[in-house]
């Protein structure tokens, strides 16, 4: 009997209407929560984490930027992906929506991770604060590289939304250059972290300063990165997979493209050791365990990346040759053509690829240098930005830069060269009915 008036008790207790309520989610954390060096912590390896799902871990603008431009072709039946890869990208588009989350929620989760690290851990290493810094430079970067002109960035402020109003990309840039040089200032030491992460900030702030036009200070932002250098995400099964298993070898959902609409590359072609690829069961396929020759929608060829060909092979997101190709830009900016050649022969050099010729003409060695980076920085989430650099800086038409003529899945491509804001940002209270992009173009 006691024991029974013991549950029942219990159950009562359990029952009470003042409990009932008394519900902690899970899924919800508040600002007192993460207010302490523990927390502070906590939050710097979530905005981690969250940089991997917005780069190498997931469907992000590594695949639909590459999939916008040249890189990748269409391999299954979503709609939302036949968008972009044909270039008549609708602001509904699913996909476009999902890695603009990934992208925001990296860049406020480092924004979050700085402020409480400086305030319950400011002895923490320079560096932690420094890389921080540089996932809200690069993400910023990223997006003003494939969106339209009039991005959105909202924050969030003790728990509460702020919300952002649409600006330019020139000014998306510019915020981004004064993120990365907060970090660069932020790092101090000289031990192994303190090299990778400034190293990091450096290709960072190359990148923006080339999409601003001021190549020189490009070259000279760089030019301390050794060619060696690496910036390395990891990958397992219970954190992110490696994406390029996921999209590429697993689901067959993206297919290396090959001279996409007479402008592109040709990546799947070259037999080129910085992308090397194979078809779907031949035998280099069947090496890494690829037996289908269709893609997920039932067509061919399918042509598989053999770069990251496991579920968790780690991907280098950075690297040392970035700055090769930074300097070479910028030399060639400079009228400095054979020195331009000897940079991206240097490079060459360390994958045991023949040296290139003088292409001839200005025109031809800006070529070079661009098919250059595209090959080194294959589906980095550099290719959307190159090509709109070359329609922006150097005088290109967008038939001239991107494929054109027949989709490949019928119909023709479109002439989008560059991405709507999601429709999602139409709940922002300060943006109004439509959407926020105040002009479409490179």
């Amino acid at each position: 009997m006691s024991l029974f008036v013991a549950g029942l008790t219990t159950l009562l207790v359990a029952c009470s209407p003042d409990k009932i309520l008394d519900v902690e989610d899970p899924d919800i954390i508040n600002p007192d929560n993460v207010q302490s060096p523990a927390g502070a912590e906590a939050v710097r390896l979530g905005a981690l984490s969250r940089f991997v799902g917005a780069t190498s871990g997931d469907e992000s603008f590594w695949f639909l930027g590459g999939l916008f431009a040249d890189e990748w072709i269409n391999g299954d039946s979503f709609i939302a992906r036949q968008e972009i890869d044909q270039r008549t990208i609708t602001i509904e588009n699913t996909f476009i929506t999902g890695a603009v989350r990934q992208i925001q929620r990296a860049r406020l989760s480092a924004q979050q991770a700085v402020e409480l690290i400086r305030e319950y851990n400011p002895s923490a290493p320079g560096w932690q604060v420094g890389e921080m810094f540089m996932i809200q430079a690069y993400t910023i970067n990223l997006l003003a590289e494939h969106l339209c002109n009039g991005l959105i960035f909202s924050n969030v402020v003790e728990g509460r939304e702020e919300y952002g109003v649409p600006v330019t990309t020139q000014a998306a840039f510019e915020d981004a250059l004064s993120r990365v040089d907060e970090g660069l200032a932020a790092v101090t030491g000289t031990t192994a972290s303190d090299e990778r992460v400034r190293h990091a900030l450096s290709l960072v702030k190359g990148r923006i300063l080339a999409n601003l036009d001021r190549h020189a200070e490009a070259a000279s932002a760089v030019s301390g990165v050794p060619t060696s250098y690496a910036y390395t995400h990891l990958h397992s099964q219970t954190t992110w997979s490696n994406a390029f298993w996921t999209w590429n070898l697993n689901s067959r959902r993206y297919s290396v493209s090959d001279g996409e609409g007479g402008n592109g590359l040709a990546f799947a072609s070259a037999a080129d050791p910085r992308v090397p690829v194979c078809a779907g069961n031949d035998a280099q396929c069947k090496t890494i365990g690829v037996t289908r020759t269709v893609r997920d929608d039932l067509t061919g060829p399918f042509m598989v990346l053999m770069s990251w060909p496991g579920r968790e092979d780690p991907i280098a997101i950075m690297q040392g040759v970035d700055a090769r190709m930074i300097e070479a830009e910028a030399q060639l900016e400079a009228g400095n053509d054979g020195a331009a050649l000897a940079t991206l022969n240097d490079a060459r050099a360390t994958k045991g690829l023949d040296p290139l010729a003088d292409a001839g003409s200005p025109s031809a060695r800006l070529d070079q240098v661009f098919q250059e980076r595209a090959f080194w920085q294959y589906s980095r989430g550099y290719r959307t930005g190159d090509l709109r650099r070359l329609i922006r800086q150097y005088g290109r038409s967008q038939g001239q830069v991107f494929p054109v003529g027949a989709w490949h899945k019928g119909g023709e491509y479109g002439v989008d060269v560059d991405m709507p804001v999601p429709q999602a940002e139409q709940n922002n209270p300060e943006l109004g009915l439509g959407n926020s992009c105040m002009s479409r173009g490179a």
